[in-house]
């Protein structure tokens, strides 16, 4: 008795296995490819269209000069593609990084680490700011309150120790008013208490030999006119 072949079986909402199974990849490609085609379709609407730009970390940088390098409108879209206004803000030559996020539906977040100034140097018609580098920044000290320490001329050895206090000994950055040569390898660093005298090549854990000298006088109720930091393993204070 020869058997008649019995058909596949069908599930009961009527779809064949291969038919899901191609519906299952489609709903895959759609949600795996949707950070490529949803900011497309979003862009386009204007509940997206950016109104409202929000600045953070500009203390120098005027916020005028950070939009001008933006050239974003309220035609633009949030969903435009952010790495190129970044890149823009970031040539600023006062700003040493720039990301920006979106805050939906309508905002652009532009968060900015701005170069640090490190000293005002005297130059034709008035002071400049300098950073580390010895690369002048775009900040007008007539327009925005700066309080640095002074260098006459431009003195890369000496930006670059203002630079290192800076950034890992601030109390003691913060005691300088300003800095001069005394000689080719010698400096001046002008405290608000009293001089002392190192030189160039002097490194943080000798200019922190100063303290206990410091605080040794102030017991004795001595007045120093000069600290002295150029002899190895001595600290030279030289009384009023």
């Amino acid at each position: 008795m020869t058997k008649e072949p019995t058909p596949d079986a069908v599930p009961k909402d009527g779809r064949r296995p291969s038919v899901r199974l191609s519906l299952i990849a489609i709903a895959i490609v759609l949600v795996v490819g949707a950070p490529l085609w949803g900011p497309l379709l979003l862009r386009r609407l204007t509940f997206f269209h950016v109104h409202r730009v929000e600045i953070l970390g500009a203390r120098y940088v005027a916020p005028r000069d950070i939009l001008s390098r933006l050239h974003v409108d309220t035609m633009a879209s949030v969903w435009d593609p952010t790495g190129p206004l970044a890149v823009r803000v970031a040539g600023h030559p006062a700003i040493q990084h720039a990301e920006v996020r979106r805050k939906l539906p309508g905002t652009l977040v532009i968060e900015i680490v701005e170069r640090v100034p490190i000293a005002l140097v005297q130059a034709a018609g008035g002071f400049r700011v300098y950073d580390a580098r010895g690369v002048a920044l775009p900040i007008d000290p007539a327009r925005v309150l700066v309080d640095l320490p002074v260098l006459m001329e431009r003195d890369t050895t000496a930006l670059r120790l203002l630079g290192a206090m800076h950034a890992a000994r601030p109390d003691l950055y913060d005691r300088v008013s300003a800095v001069r040569r005394a000689g080719r390898d010698e400096l001046i660093l002008q405290l608000k208490t009293e001089p002392v005298r190192v030189m160039q090549d002097v490194t943080l854990d000798r200019l922190a030999d100063i303290e206990p000298v410091e605080a040794d006088l102030g017991r004795k109720q001595l007045h120093v006119a000069e600290i002295d930091l150029r002899y190895r393993d001595q600290v030279i204070a030289r009384l009023q």
